[in-house]
């Protein structure tokens, strides 16, 4: 690639930022221009929610790099920078202020955003969101001066925010409308887990609700319940999941861009546009393991998809092959999920469920392994991924069976 081409990134955040330093890695002399609307450089996510949220670990803990790699990598980090307007045709980038930054080769790398609460109440003082470093700098404020934390959603933002709390002292009340915490991602069983870690540490867990408004004078006050109860509360957190952030291409200098729940992207990143590619949680990209199209929302796909991107955006075959993984730690509970397993026939353990040690699957009606997550274990996240891409149905028996080597059932069939 010639030392003349611009290579511009939209969005600072993880993806963006390896994206940025592996483009440097890779030996590209060009201009890189790493464009985010935050005040602050990279950093990552999912502290914000549990070690950062807490106080525990401090900006430059969760920062991607050191202040000084992107002067000194030759990397031109734009902070406070929102991209006003797209011109794919003319490769132009508007940015706010006036400033507008022409590119050869483009990376969407907005992420997605919060989904809002369309009730009444929704805009009082004392709610909040969590995606940002300013709103856990304000979240954990509130939480501190706080004595009773509402969190509606029990997603794993809304989990590991409840966690959270209560460790920093509050009184905290969960509330979801499935019936257990994390259900539709990880189902009935192993959701049951998480309903009686929380239950166990004191928090007071609405299940099968649902939220009719939040009620207050100029601040919250408390969360009304679908049945009328109503739940005090001083600060409202809201987990009702994101939404991929794709404003920027509804315009007309975005046209040719396919976009559906995120921006689509082949197995190599790329878009339907030529030199414009997207990683991190706004590529919809298809898999091809899955043989389907997948949007994750986890800082490995952020980590990896950044870092894999700038092979393509250089000219190099890519082909993402990577299996989802994600991690999540509550109270004393640490767990890594390997996989992906939108739909399965049934759950299985390994280890001490009610000790919480163990190891579950989600298997097919042909018992292959979808998906695997590790309950204070470790080291067997090579094995699980090793069973997913066999596609060779197991034997159930010796899975569930702790004196089995889980190494040895990747090559083996039921």
């Amino acid at each position: 690639m010639a030392a003349s081409q611009t290579f511009a990134i939209v969005g600072a955040g993880l993806a963006g930022a390896k994206a940025a330093e592996a483009l440097r890695r890779e030996g590209f002399e060009g201009r890189v221009v790493l464009i985010g609307e935050e005040a602050a450089r990279p950093y990552e996510r999912p502290p914000l929610s549990k070690a950062y949220l807490r106080g525990e670990a401090g900006f430059d803990r969760v920062a991607v790099h050191k202040e000084r790699f992107y002067s000194d990598h030759d990397i031109e980090l734009l902070t406070s920078s929102p991209v006003r307007s797209l011109d794919l045709r003319e490769r132009r980038l508007e940015l706010e202020g006036a400033s507008s930054v022409r590119y050869d080769r483009l990376l969407l790398a907005t992420g997605a955003s919060p989904r809002r609460l369309a009730l009444e109440g929704a805009g009082l003082a004392g709610v909040h969101y969590l995606r940002d470093i300013g709103q856990a700098d304000a979240l954990g404020r509130a939480i501190r001066s706080a004595g009773r934390v509402a969190v509606i959603g029990a997603g794993w933002i809304g989990c590991e925010v409840a966690a959270s709390a209560r460790e920093m002292g509050a009184e905290v009340t969960l509330i979801e409308m499935a019936s257990v915490p994390l259900e539709s991602v990880l189902g009935p069983e192993v959701g049951a887990v998480y309903r009686d870690l929380h239950a166990d540490q004191g928090v007071d867990l609405r299940m099968g609700a649902t939220v009719k408004a939040l009620r207050g004078g100029a601040a919250v006050e408390a969360v009304e319940l679908g049945g009328g109860e109503v739940v005090p509360a001083d600060v409202v957190v809201v987990g009702v999941g994101v939404a991929p952030r794709t404003e920027l291409l509804a315009g007309e200098g975005a046209a040719g861009l396919a976009v559906e729940d995120g921006v689509v992207v082949d197995q190599g990143l790329a878009t339907t546009v030529p030199g414009v590619y997207a990683a991190g949680d706004v590529a919809s990209a298809l898999h091809p393991l899955y043989r389907s199209r997948i949007r994750l929302e986890h800082w490995s796909a952020a980590l990896n998809q950044g870092r894999d991107v700038a092979r393509a955006m250089l000219g190099q075959h890519l082909s993402y092959e990577r299996i989802p993984y994600f991690y999540s730690d509550q109270y004393d509970l640490s767990m890594e999920y390997t996989g992906w397993a939108p739909r399965w026939a049934r759950v299985v353990f390994r280890g001490d469920v009610a000790g919480r040690q163990f190891v579950a699957f989600w298997l097919d009606d042909a018992d292959r392994v979808l998906a695997g997550m590790n309950v204070n274990v470790w080291e067997v996240t090579e094995a699980i991924e090793a069973m997913i891409r066999s596609g060779r149905p197991v034997d159930v028996e010796r899975l569930t069976d702790p004196d089995t080597d889980l190494a040895t059932l990747a090559g083996s069939s039921a």
